[in-house]
């Protein structure tokens, strides 16, 4: 039994101008290991992040199960944490103080939390940082600010939605070495969207490939690649194997989803994640 099941996942949204349904997701079975590193790429709008929401439980399927540990996720629960792209840091609020926040929550009591958050602070390289406030960070610290508050909770499952995706390619890149050397030291399992290939191949165990809408899974892409990865791995032959595989299964769907948005069938934005 897999850590984490997804079985016969499916998810409707109503479409009010059309007074009828948005099929989101069709049909998704995926199980992730425990301490296993996945991504997921696709075409925008093929549902990607509402499967993240439905993992997360903050929507909730038409169709199939999510199952934790063989329990049926049904509501939110600090088992599971989110990491989005905007940071979303209390600007008001030190480093220490948004690490703590989570904790904070859950009533833990003052000295405890602080030893706590302070423990992810230092994981995430940012010890000397914990009482700036997050005018004063990069969009690279702000971001390790963020996982370090998702895992300062002790979630067993990192849910992250484009997380790098507000910052410049080289920050990006230097970003995913850092998440994995954290990932390395704490072994959480992660399921990781993004819309860069380089990035999905870099990070991952396994690429889940999706389709355009309604999302499917295509192909799922295991990556024999060796850890530690540095930088200079993208370069390696066996890496750009892997990019042009994926590549070759993502060019039709993004033109097939280009063509579906050009017929102006989009279901209203607040409606598709």
């Amino acid at each position: 039994m897999a850590h984490l099941e997804i079985d016969g996942v499916s998810l409707a949204y109503p479409n009010v101008r059309e007074r009828s349904t948005f099929l989101a997701l069709d049909g998704i079975d995926l199980g992730v290991e425990r301490g296993e590193f996945v991504t997921i790429v696709g075409p925008s709008g093929c549902g990607k992040s509402s499967l993240l929401m439905l993992i997360a439980a903050l929507l909730h399927p038409t169709g199939g199960s999510v199952r934790l540990n063989g329990k049926p996720v049904t509501a939110p629960g600090p088992d599971r944490a989110l990491v989005f792209q905007d940071f979303a840091l209390l600007p008001w609020r030190t480093v220490l103080k948004n690490v703590e926040l989570g904790l904070e929550l859950r009533h833990v009591p003052a000295a405890e939390r602080a030893a706590i958050a302070r423990k992810y602070i230092a994981m995430v390289g940012l010890r000397e940082f914990e009482r700036s406030f997050p005018h004063q960070l990069s969009g690279g610290m702000r971001q390790r600010v963020g996982i370090a508050r998702a895992l300062s909770v002790g979630p067993e499952v990192l849910l992250m939605d484009e997380p790098f995706g507000a910052l410049d390619a080289q920050i990006r890149q230097v970003m995913a070495v850092e998440l994995l050397k954290i990932w390395e030291r704490d072994r959480k399992t992660i399921v990781f969207i993004t819309h860069d290939i380089d990035e999905a191949v870099f990070l991952a165990d396994r690429v889940i490939v999706m389709s355009a809408s309604p999302g499917r899974i295509i192909e799922t892409i295991r990556v024999e690649l060796p850890r530690p990865r540095p930088l200079t791995l993208r370069s390696h032959p066996d890496f750009v194997v892997y990019r042009e595989r994926i590549w070759s299964l993502l060019e039709e769907q993004v033109r097939s989803s280009l063509h579906w948005q050009a017929a102006d069938d989009t279901p209203p934005l607040a409606q598709v994640p």
